[in-house]
């Protein structure tokens, strides 16, 4: 059988080496300068074409001599590695993953000899949660050299849809309070309402977050570690005037996890026969509020997060607005002390509550 790749040399010295495809006439720099490592490289692609069934044994011994564990490591190992490198609620997360039945036949199989369609086709069965995590596990087992080159390239990933959500209205919100009688609970999802904060920094409030002296609630946000100082307004502080100057403003929700303060949210909605809304609607309320009130992004962006996807869709779409006139901009223009007596409080203290701005015209 001819062989369908040879090699030629060129350059002045003729050092320089290149594979041949016979069939096709292309032309492949084999990047080295030595006769037998070219000579090694195209005698190996000449073999795969010869003896296909054979490639895989053959990569799998030339790999186990750099890892013992190539030959008996499977995807549920690869899992248990990687929820033993997390922490926390992320931790949890992942846990949970493990369970997904989407990942259930793609577990027991060896790393080196899945395919790329065994990828997919759990991708597939599964849900967005499944596009994410099994992405996350795939690129892990990458960077731990357990595979020697990405099963599914980056592109080629199913794109990560999710689901379409909206934010809490006004009318809902004052519909809630009205249902829920437990003064914590209550309390609870007004602070949603007028901090916009993720359910967990919510509850997690203390009592010596609140500085009464300046009108500030100060927290450090539990997803990314930053440092979160809003002003006030009227209504926030008539709110946390009746809760706990010391110690967790909400004792008994601090104590719940996410899905457990979730479920008591859409046990309300549920009973009120409101849909598509959840905990972290009351984000793109906050946001959609604070667009159509003249709030300016870069506030809206400080206290919701630079990149909280709450402010970005508000801010791009989502909210409608009356926007002022040219003749009013022009007017402050003109005036330049007035306009300086405006945004000097804005650079020097902490954000301004979004009550402060509700009328800005």
């Amino acid at each position: 059988m001819k062989a369908r790749y040879r090699l030629i040399s060129r350059g002045i010295r003729g050092n320089a080496f290149y594979c041949v495809d016979t069939q096709t006439g292309r032309r492949t720099s084999l990047r080295t300068a030595h006769r037998e490592d070219a000579e090694q490289v195209v005698l190996a692609k000449n073999q795969a074409l010869r003896q296909p069934s054979l490639n895989l044994q053959i990569a799998r011994a030339y790999l186990a001599g750099s890892d013992s564990g190539v030959s008996t490591r499977t995807w549920s190992m690869a899992l248990e590695a990687l929820i033993q490198t997390k922490r926390g609620s992320t931790r949890d997360r992942w846990v949970r993953a493990s369970q997904d039945k989407a990942l259930a036949p793609l577990l027991p199989k060896l790393i080196i000899e899945t395919r790329a369609e065994e990828i997919l086709a759990a991708v597939n069965r599964g849900t967005v949660s499944t596009n994410i995590q099994l992405r996350k596990l795939h690129n892990f087992c990458v960077s731990m050299t357990w595979l020697p080159w990405p099963l599914v390239p980056r592109p080629q990933w199913p794109a990560i849809r999710f689901r379409e959500r909206r934010a809490v209205t006004p009318e809902e919100h004052r519909r809630i309070l009205e249902r829920e009688q437990n003064p914590e609970r209550r309390a609870f999802f007004d602070c949603c309402w007028h901090l916009g904060g993720s359910q967990s920094d919510i509850a997690a409030l203390k009592g010596e977050d609140v500085d009464w002296n300046r009108q500030l609630v100060s927290f450090f946000r539990a997803k990314t570690g930053t440092a979160q100082i809003v002003r006030m307004g009227p209504a926030l502080a008539r709110l946390l005037e009746g809760l706990p100057r010391q110690g967790p403003l909400f004792p008994v929700l601090s104590e719940l996890n996410e899905k457990q303060r979730a479920s008591i949210f859409q046990s309300i909605c549920r009973r009120l026969k409101i849909t598509g809304i959840s905990l972290h609607s009351y984000r793109y309320a906050w946001a959609e509020r604070a667009k159509v009130a003249g709030y300016p992004e870069r506030f809206a962006q400080e206290a919701l997060g630079h990149n909280s996807k709450a402010v970005h869709r508000a801010y791009a779409r989502n909210a409608s607005v009356l926007l002022p006139s040219l003749e009013a901009y022009e007017s402050r223009a003109a005036n330049p002390a007035h306009t300086m007596g405006n945004l000097l409080p804005f650079a020097v203290e902490p954000i301004p509550s979004l009550d402060a701005l509700a009328n800005p015209w």
